[in-house]
């Protein structure tokens, strides 16, 4: 006869996270929460919006590992997107998605030394920011069923792709983003 509290033990002992996954999980839904949230707010420009969601993503591939930036930036974005804009909403989970695993592949790519991690993270986020551009401009295109309309936004996407790589290259170094980070990593 199989004892049920011992079989629920064993259960509850194999599905349990460590504090590393706790952690990761926590801090990617509050990634996911903030990209969602600023989706929602534009910086009115002439001809259209700014959008500060690329700051959260960029700021969540410096911070995390590949897959869970990953799905901040695409899962985010293609929540926000639903909610407030769903036409292009494919096109921010894959575009969205893709810059987030790219910026996190290459800046954990481990720096021989400190004083290289910034220029590293800088071109990161600047082919990230390529990404978005060609991504976005792509989607459009096929979304709206027209390049022209495509090209014209590229102003616009490219000025939204550098706020966001400046903002969170600012939040990460000059606010020291990345230290508390990697102090609560330590706890």
């Amino acid at each position: 006869m199989l004892n049920t509290s011992t079989a629920t033990q064993k259960t509850a002992a194999s599905v349990a996270l460590g504090s590393d996954q706790i952690r990761t999980l926590a801090l990617g839904g509050m990634f996911m929460a903030m990209n969602i949230a600023v989706s929602s707010y534009g910086i009115p420009v002439p001809g259209g919006h700014l959008y500060l969601c690329d700051a959260v993503i960029c700021t969540a591939a410096i911070l995390l590992a590949p897959f869970p930036a990953m799905l901040v930036g695409g899962i985010g974005a293609f929540l926000g997107d639903m909610i407030f804009y769903p036409a292009p909403m494919f096109v921010s989970l894959a575009t969205h998605g893709l810059q987030a695993l790219v910026i996190s592949l290459l800046v954990h790519r481990k720096a021989e030394e400190q004083r290289k991690r910034f220029p590293l993270t800088l071109l990161a986020t600047l082919i990230g920011a390529l990404i978005m551009v060609i991504g976005y401009t792509l989607g459009k295109a096929f979304v709206y069923g027209s390049r022209e309309t495509a090209i014209i936004g590229i102003p616009y996407e490219a000025a939204q792709s550098l706020l966001g790589v400046v903002l969170s290259l600012f939040l990460c170094f000059k606010c020291g983003l990345i230290e508390r980070f990697e102090k609560l990593k330590e706890r």
